[in-house]
């Protein structure tokens, strides 16, 4: 797939077929993930790959925007680690590494949707617990993957009237 295409055809996902998603597939999406831009190259995150079918179901009735995760097989868990944070720019890293999943989970010919985390402090928390995570790690995004059992394609965003040059 063309990379501008991708970008204006993505779209999120929240209705999926029963096809499982493969362990190839994952990787790949990881590799994307760490491809992404951070601030002063110290790629601050980490994934935490949900497979299990109860953490899934248990996610989709915990998290008010995660339900589509009832239907797929896979989730990552997209986290930030502040022992490797650059000056505070570990939100922004870890959204360009969101973001790459995305599009990559576009490109492969699977769906997804981006459910925030960060910075709703109880979600944070919950999120913590549950998956055990270290002190200095902090969920950013959810990102439930499968195939799309709807249609996406391209909608036109683009506002000249939010376009400024030179000055606002």
């Amino acid at each position: 797939m063309d990379a501008l295409e991708c970008l204006h055809t993505r779209r999120s996902i929240r209705k999926y077929t029963d096809k499982n998603v493969s362990d190839d597939l994952i990787k790949q999406l990881l590799e994307a993930a760490m491809t992404a831009p951070s601030a002063g190259n110290s790629q601050p995150w980490h994934f935490v790959v949900i497979r299990d079918r109860k953490i899934l179901d248990t996610i989709s009735t915990t998290h008010e925007y995660s339900k589509m995760c009832k239907e797929v097989n896979c989730a990552i868990l997209v986290c930030g680690d502040m022992k490797l944070n650059y000056k505070d720019f570990w939100v922004q890293d870890c959204s360009a590494a969101t973001m790459n999943i995305l599009y990559a989970v576009h490109a492969l010919g699977l769906g997804a949707v981006w459910c925030g985390v960060y910075p709703v402090e109880k979600k944070i928390e919950d999120f913590k617990k549950f998956f055990k995570l270290p002190e200095d790690i902090i969920p950013l995004s959810l990102i439930p993957i499968g195939y799309p059992a709807q249609k996406s394609g391209r909608v036109e965003r683009y506002k000249e009237e939010r376009v400024h040059k030179e000055i606002w």
